[in-house]
C-alpha cells in the first residue's frame, strides 16, 4: 500500500514544478498567488508547523479570485493542501473554479460524518461531466490533507495524501477564462470549516510520486 507523508515542511520540497505549474500559498488575505482576492467574511491567516495558512469558519468566509489558474488546459493536475475541521456542515464545497458565464467548472468538495470525512471531486465540461465520491475511504477530521484531482485525457481521477479514491473515464473538454471561491462555492454555498495551506495547479497529468510532498507532517 502507498503511504505518503504530505507537505508539513518548507515548499523547498516541491516536485514536478515548472513553467506548466502555479503555486498558491494562501498566507495573506490581500492576494493568493499574484491574484489580488475578494475578501468575504471573516477569513484569517493562522501559523502551522508548516508556515502559514487561511482559516475559514465555516458560515461566511470566502475568498474570491477573478482568475480561473487551469483555464484551457486539456489536461491538468490540481493539488491542494487543507484541513477539513470538526463542526462543519455535513457537505462543503471548498474550493472551486468555474468558467465565466457557465456551469462549467471543476470542486473540490467534503462531506463530513461523525468525526470523519471523504472526498467528492466533480469536473463538468461541455463534452461531459463526472462525479468522484466514495463514502467508504474516510479521513478523521482536524488534521492536515493532500488531496489532487488529475485528469489525462481520458480518465478523471482523485487523491488523499497520495492514496487513489476514485476513478473514471471521461471527456473534458477545456475551460474558458473564469473565476475561483476558496471557502465556499462561488454562488456562497456550502461554505468551509477549516484551513487552506497551499494549491498547485499543472498543465499536466503528474504521477503520484510528482505531487506535493514532504519529510513529515
Amino acid at each position: 500500500m502507498l503511504r505518503r507523508t504530505i507537505l508539513a515542511a518548507p515548499v523547498a520540497l516541491l516536485r514536478g514544478q515548472g513553467s506548466d505549474a502555479e503555486v498558491w500559498r494562501f498566507d495573506r488575505l490581500d492576494s493568493v498567488g499574484g491574484h489580488r482576492t475578494k475578501v468575504e467574511g471573516e477569513p484569517r491567516v493562522i501559523e502551522t508547523p508548516a508556515g502559514r495558512a487561511i482559516e475559514f469558519d465555516g458560515v461566511d468566509d470566502a475568498l474570491l479570485l477573478d482568475v480561473h489558474p487551469l483555464a484551457g488546459a486539456e489536461v491538468f493536475t490540481w493539488e491542494v493542501v487543507f484541513r477539513p475541521d470538526s463542526g462543519g456542515k455535513r457537505e462543503q464545497r471548498f474550493f472551486h473554479l468555474q468558467e465565466r458565464g457557465s456551469q462549467t467548472r471543476l470542486l473540490f468538495e467534503t462531506r463530513l460524518t461523525g468525526g470523519e470525512w471523504y472526498l467528492d471531486s466533480f469536473a463538468s465540461s461541455a463534452t461531459g461531466s463526472k462525479p468522484l465520491i466514495d463514502p467508504a475511504k474516510r479521513h478523521p477530521l482536524d488534521r492536515w490533507y493532500h488531496a489532487a484531482m488529475v485528469y489525462d485525457g481520458r480518465m478523471f481521477r482523485h487523491f488523499v495524501n497520495g492514496e487513489p479514491q476514485g476513478e473514471a473515464e471521461v471527456k473534458l473538454a477545456p475551460q474558458g477564462a473564469g473565476h475561483t471561491s476558496a471557502g465556499t462555492r462561488i454562488n456562497r454555498v456550502d461554505y468551509f470549516k477549516g484551513a487552506i495551506r497551499m494549491a498547485r495547479f499543472t498543465r499536466r497529468a503528474l504521477a503520484v510520486s510528482e505531487f506535493l510532498t514532504a519529510e513529515s507532517r
